[in-house]
């Protein structure tokens, strides 16, 4: 027997919950599944030093503000999935997990969800699962024949594992920075990056970001202010390793060989592993039914809602799903605009 919703929202992560938020308070029917086998989405697979680029009161779902970290800095990793963990809790969201959802179909008037564990239909279905689940690394000649340990920093944990080792971190973001910044003094650390790392001002963090990347959306790439998402926001490690002189970066390497990498120049260096802080593609793979996956491997939306398959939404992959909609800040905003075009219903 299939289970009958008006909304089905795939992904209990910072998205889902915050559209959960919302969709509670217009008194919408409506059901969260999530893959995860706790409270936290993305957040749960974060390194162990993670920090958020901004304060608390910043990085925020709709309704509760975060509270204050007991440390100095920014909110950690453990920080946001203790508040997630409560806000979920505060506000008693429906949601199933672990859940995992192979396929979305059309069926009749309606979107067929189906589940590992069940079927469901849905007037809206709202895809809101993320990237994390979908890393990026490079085609780089050689890679599969490397014999160290690849990682890519999704499954990246803490400094200690690679402790007197030789290692590659590639990647000019704010992972790759915060990574070097913590191997940097355990292990012979190289960063690889494509150019001289942008590093922000010590007094931008994500307050800033976020309005650069709605003023992006808005104006337009040509008008887009200096600096942006993949700046290096200068938290508190990687100051530090900035002041030690810790954060020089190399250009990348030509090719990989079973022991090592080679150089532009033609040296080889033998390394025990690479750390890819490389980024991430939306995971949209139980989407493939619907056809509406383009090459680039987006959808195309009016807004968040697909053009293709409009009982179809999309939320949290990017600023193509709404601006700065794939942090915390931003997923309140694009949430709210969500479950009112859901509803139609002010929330």
């Amino acid at each position: 027997m299939i289970d009958l919703r008006d909304i089905v929202v795939v992904g209990g992560g910072q998205m889902g919950l915050s559209l959960g938020y919302y969709l509670r308070r217009a008194g919408a029917d409506f059901l969260i599944l999530d893959a995860e086998e706790g409270p936290g989405g993305a957040w749960r697979h974060g390194w162990d030093s993670l920090r958020l680029f901004s304060p608390a009161g910043y990085s925020s779902l709709p309704g509760w503000l975060m509270p204050p970290t007991a440390h100095e800095g920014y909110p950690t990793r453990d920080d946001v999935l203790d508040y997630l963990n409560r806000y979920e809790a505060r506000y008693d969201l429906p949601i199933e997990r672990s859940v995992r959802v192979t396929s979305v179909e059309r069926s009749d008037d309606r979107l067929e969800v189906v589940t590992d564990k069940h079927r469901l239909a849905a007037r809206a279905v709202v895809s809101a699962t993320g990237t994390w689940s979908h890393p990026h690394i490079p085609d780089i000649d050689g890679r599969e024949i490397f014999t160290g340990v690849q990682v890519h920093s999704a499954h990246y944990h803490r400094p200690g594992d690679y402790s007197g080792q030789t290692v590659l971190v590639v990647g000019g973001g704010n992972s790759g920075a915060q990574i070097m910044a913590e191997l940097a003094p355990v292990a012979r650390a190289l960063w690889v990056t494509t150019h001289d790392p942008l590093f922000l001002p010590d007094d931008v963090d994500g307050r800033v970001l976020f309005e650069r990347a709605v003023a992006r959306m808005k104006q337009g790439p040509s008008k887009t202010p200096v600096g942006g998402i993949g700046d290096i926001v200068m938290v508190p490690p990687v100051k530090e390793a900035r002041a030690r002189g810790e954060l020089q970066s190399v250009r990348p390497f030509v090719r990989m060989t079973t022991r090592g990498v080679i150089w532009p120049d033609g040296a080889e260096m033998a390394i025990d592993a690479i750390i890819w802080c490389t980024g991430f593609r939306p995971a949209l793979d139980h989407l493939a039914a619907l056809g509406v996956i383009e090459c680039n491997g987006q959808v195309l939306v009016d807004g968040q809602r697909s053009i293709k398959e409009p009982r179809l939404w999309l939320a949290g992959y990017g600023d193509w799903t709404g601006p700065g909609s794939a942090t915390l800040m931003g997923a309140a905003r694009t949430a709210r605009h969500l479950a009112e075009s859901l509803t139609n219903k002010p929330v």
